[in-house]
């Protein structure tokens, strides 16, 4: 006998519909197999889709099982904001201030942003794992990947490097004329990934343009793991935020940026990230940003 689950699809860090990253979560995912999951997740084609299921200790909230078309991941930004935003809707859970999720990264804690009259509006989370900062790559490598010329990659503040707080990306300065003009190279990412393999998603890489200090415009490209351009990337804000505070001479600081990405993907997103820093050390990595509830339905399997 066939059985019924509900989803609800959300658009993240937008707050309206048809903008920011969409994501689907099945609130109640108790009885769906891995297989399934990963079927699912294939047919909303979505960068990834949420699964959530009964905790494994009481003193958390529920844990959630993440799925791109291809693969399923530790961890991933904007799927905690918006699950935590749909779940949110739900009358159990509509006095909660912060929701904690089991993840394969670990435990990722997420408050609830609410307006002046208590409604939901969006969510913030905290990465489950602390910065680290991995090998560098060749400004050459990242160009070839993103259809640019050496030059066009910066190095002035840093070069390429993988910098992670859960999943790991390459982080990479440009021009705002070459994030513009960026366009992935499928065979530049598989040579790439071959020379640099990682877990989870296969040498994705976020180019960020820094027009101000506190004001960033990003491009995230993660082709090898079905998403060409992703709208949103809140583990790689993430790791993005910790890695320019982890640069900045200040021994104690608290970084705050405003960042646009999906902007040329017709999906604009607003995301915002901040970074601890104590005794020299980024301590604490947090991104978050509204969300738009866009549709609900229900999956017969």
């Amino acid at each position: 006998m066939a059985r019924t689950y509900r989803y609800l699809t959300v658009d993240v860090f937008a707050d309206r519909a048809f903008a920011g990253n969409p994501l689907a979560v099945f609130p109640e995912a108790r009885g769906l197999t891995k297989r399934q999951m990963q079927q699912l997740a294939r047919e909303f084609n979505y960068s990834e889709s949420t699964f959530v299921l009964p905790p494994r200790s009481r003193a958390h909230t529920a844990r959630v099982r993440i799925f791109t078309p291809q693969d399923e991941i530790p961890f991933a930004g904007h799927p905690n904001v918006g699950t935590a935003f749909a779940l949110a809707w739900n009358a159990r859970h509509k006095r909660a201030s912060t929701f904690v999720f089991e993840e394969g990264a670990g435990l990722v804690p997420v408050d609830l942003l609410r307006d002046g009259r208590g409604r939901v509006t969006g969510a913030m989370l905290t990465a489950p794992q602390p910065l680290s900062i991995g090998d560098q790559v060749p400004a050459e490598t990242v160009a070839s990947c993103l259809g640019l010329e050496s030059g066009q990659v910066l190095t002035a503040r840093h070069g390429p490097v993988f910098a992670s707080v859960g999943l790991p990306f390459v982080i990479a300065e440009v021009s705002e004329e070459a994030l513009m003009r960026a366009r992935p190279d499928v065979q530049a990412f598989e040579r790439a990934a071959g020379r640099h393999p990682t877990k989870g998603l296969r040498f994705s890489t976020l180019a960020y343009a820094r027009p101000t200090e506190t004001r960033i415009r990003a491009r995230m490209f993660a082709p090898l793991s079905g998403v060409m351009e992703d709208p949103a990337t809140g583990s790689a804000n993430c790791a993005l935020v910790g890695l320019l505070a982890q640069l900045s001479p200040a021994r104690d600081c608290v970084l705050r940026l405003e960042v646009r990405q999906g902007v040329e993907m017709g999906r604009p997103s607003r995301l915002i990230d901040i970074a601890e820093k104590r005794g020299g050390v980024v301590t604490r990595t947090r991104v978050g940003g509204r969300c738009a509830l866009v549709m609900e339905g229900r999956v017969s399997l």
